[in-house]
């Protein structure tokens, strides 16, 4: 594990005890205080099996988060779908008009892969916030019935989970494989570090949903994504500026190795099949200041935790200049209203009922 824009050397992680507490400081001013946070950039561990007893991927996580915590991380963000995985370069058999019997065995084990919310590897992830006593953001495929969701989930430091947000749109062949979203998961919650939530990947690059995040006073804004392009940076820096946020953006760094070797796993769309060296995810994970100033990152050369101290002061200097739903907003002129109520394909007449008794 290659470290990257480390603020304090690391001790030896195998018997490490190091717990960073969250030292809000400052008084009773928030603006005053300053933290520390990570974001990861690294592989998963594809087709890797939740299992109660535990599993790989679960001990990659554990190892990271005992390092950015030996940082003094206060704040963990990992990359989209680090738990799961990113289905990169596979297409599950798919053509317009048919499907082929290998795409849904492939579907079937990337199912097989994805975790209950809630589950026991939800808990899991939930003992390890409270063991390092970090909030965790925490990317991973959720399984809900026989749909699969690209879904963050969010940790506090007491080793409780707060709750996810799901993709709300997910981006071309992934609409093949991931459900969409509603807006019943779309939440910022307010904790001692500051007002944070998530979009994932291009969800970004939707203004009204960016609108409603900072609609609910977003202060720290995670952004685990599959995007390793340069222009991503673009995106990051512009939504900084623009909602007056830290603006955190996980990707995994992955080469063909991390993945399953072929014919179980064939890259497609990318001329000859890679070699195991070759880079297929760049990463480009990076830690952006509401002034729009780069903090730590981007990174493109390998698996690796990049950390950077948040200011929260950068907020209040920020909004003075703009303040996307304060002093900058027009609502007689635009506004935007938002369905957060959950969308059930099927309402049971009696289930209503009852519920609605119990609220009188």
């Amino acid at each position: 594990m290659r470290s990257s824009m480390a603020l304090v050397p690391a001790p030896n992680l195998v018997e490490s005890s190091v717990i960073a507490e969250v030292d809000m400081g400052g008084g009773s001013d928030p603006s005053s205080v300053t933290i520390r946070a990570t974001v990861v950039q690294a592989s998963t561990v594809f087709y890797d099996t939740p299992q109660p007893s535990g599993n790989t991927i679960a001990h990659k996580a554990e190892r990271l988060i005992a390092e950015a915590a030996a940082y003094g991380s206060q704040l963990v963000v990992f990359p989209e779908a680090f738990i799961g995985g990113y289905p990169r370069g596979s297409t599950f058999g798919v053509t317009i008009g048919s499907r082929s019997a290998k795409g849904r065995e492939e579907f079937r084990k990337y199912h097989a892969a994805a975790i209950d919310v809630p589950g026991p590897e939800v808990d899991r992830l939930a003992a390890m916030a409270g063991k390092y006593k970090v909030f965790l953001v925490m990317g991973v495929i959720e399984r809900a019935g026989y749909t699969l969701y690209c879904t963050v989930l969010f940790f506090d430091p007491q080793g409780q989970y707060l709750g996810k947000h799901r993709k709300l749109m997910p981006t071309a062949l992934e609409r093949v494989i991931w459900g969409f979203g509603d807006g019943s998961t779309v939440p910022v919650y307010e904790t001692p570090l500051g007002k944070i939530g998530a979009l994932i990947c291009w969800e970004n690059k939707m203004p009204l949903l960016r609108m409603a995040l900072y609609g609910k006073g977003i202060e720290i804004y995670c952004a685990p994504t599959a995007d390793a392009r340069d222009v991503w940076q673009a995106s990051m820096t512009h939504i900084a500026l623009e909602g007056g946020c830290f603006v955190l953006s996980a990707n995994q760094f992955c080469r063909r190795k991390d993945y399953p070797p072929p014919p179980d796993y064939m890259f497609a769309g990318v001329g000859d099949e890679p070699s195991p060296d070759s880079v297929v995810c760049a990463g480009g994970s990076v830690i952006i200041s509401p002034s729009g100033a780069v903090l730590a990152g981007p990174n493109y050369e390998g698996e690796a935790l990049i950390s950077a101290d948040l200011d929260l002061g950068e907020i209040v200097r920020a909004k003075f200049d703009f303040d996307v739903v304060g002093h900058y907003s027009r609502p007689e002129v635009l506004s935007l209203t938002v369905k957060d109520h959950p969308q059930d394909p099927v309402l049971f007449a009696s289930a209503a009922k009852t519920e609605n008794s119990q609220k009188s």
